[in-house]
């Protein structure tokens, strides 16, 4: 990965997924299957084939959902430590705490609810060139879903749209952060390690403030996956599955009776299914047991609640 290649990872996995309910009360957003491995993995294997060898994650919710697929990272030849958060300290403190495992004056910021194959290559050369403390990898904003950033013709940040602003007449181009970034550990400095802070609501437009042109955009190519909320994490598996040939999940220990009806479903570890029960569209998560001869269609099944998809 030329002079980023030496360059360790964090991977913002500490967030309580409040968006995701109810998936998020059984697993980190992070531990989510995706296709046959959990999402975490597939983030550290993009991670591994781009050249990093180090990687930090920080955790609070639902930790041992993540830490039970990782370990210590070698069986993905890798060297993965954790941060942990008594409180979740937001993509401000997080890595302002993270700063000591991290141990480099430059690494990557990876979230840990998303998908992107940015080309991290690419985006440290343009990190580096540019002589930025922060650069965030980014595809046209969507304004109608999402807040945007705002950057102008040189990629300079220079403020943020929020969701249903009109295009016309902004201060620049607005732009979708994909959750991956290049920064440098001096974006940081002086952020607290205990309290929660928000690059994007508050250090990177001081920065900005500060110094003109130290946070930037990198337009980026590819797909964007995002997992906030269960509508949005079951696209994504049919988009994923479909690409890769493979079929929806279905976990380790899943029985299905074999006058039970399946389709179109996504089911975690331990799910049983009883006979004449018919499931359509759904998500069912760890340890749920369908019930003989129950009907569920779009339905999100935890073992605490069920709601529509």
């Amino acid at each position: 990965m030329n002079g980023g290649a030496a360059w360790p990872a964090l991977v913002l996995a500490a967030g309580l997924g409040t968006r995701l309910a109810p998936l998020s009360s059984v697993r980190a957003k992070a531990a989510l299957p995706v296709a046959g491995r959990p999402l975490i993995i597939r983030i550290l294997e993009q991670l591994k084939a781009a050249g990093v060898e180090r990687v930090v994650v920080n955790l609070h919710h639902r930790a041992e959902s993540i830490t039970r697929a990782v370990g210590d990272g070698r069986h993905l030849g890798l060297d993965v430590r954790y941060s942990w958060e008594a409180v979740v300290l937001g993509s401000g403190g997080g890595p302002a705490r993270a700063l000591p495992l991290l141990a480099s004056d430059r690494f990557f910021i990876v979230n840990g609810d998303t998908l992107a194959p940015v080309d991290l290559a690419a985006l440290a050369d343009a990190h580096r060139a540019a002589g930025a403390l922060a650069t965030l990898a980014v595809v046209p904003a969507d304004l109608g879903r999402y807040n945007a950033i705002l950057a102008d013709g040189e990629g300079r940040w220079c403020g943020v749209a929020p969701r249903g602003s009109a295009g016309a007449g902004l201060p620049g181009t607005p732009w979708h952060f994909v959750g991956v970034q290049a920064v440098n550990a001096a974006a940081f400095a002086g952020v607290a390690t205990a309290v929660p802070s928000d690059t994007v609501r508050e250090i990177y437009p001081r920065l900005a403030a500060v110094r003109p042109g130290a946070v930037r955009v990198y337009p980026a190519a590819g797909a964007f996956f995002d997992i906030g909320t269960p509508a949005d994490y079951f696209t994504t598996v049919r988009r994923i599955a479909e690409a890769e040939r493979r079929p929806l999940d279905r976990g380790c220990g899943v029985t299905i009776h074999p006058s039970a009806h399946v389709e179109d479903c996504i089911l975690w570890d331990r799910v049983s299914v009883g006979a004449g029960a018919r499931v359509t569209g759904c998500i069912v998560a760890d340890d749920v047991a369908i019930p003989a001869g129950v009907e569920y269609d779009r339905q999100v099944i935890t073992r605490d609640a069920i709601v529509s998809l």
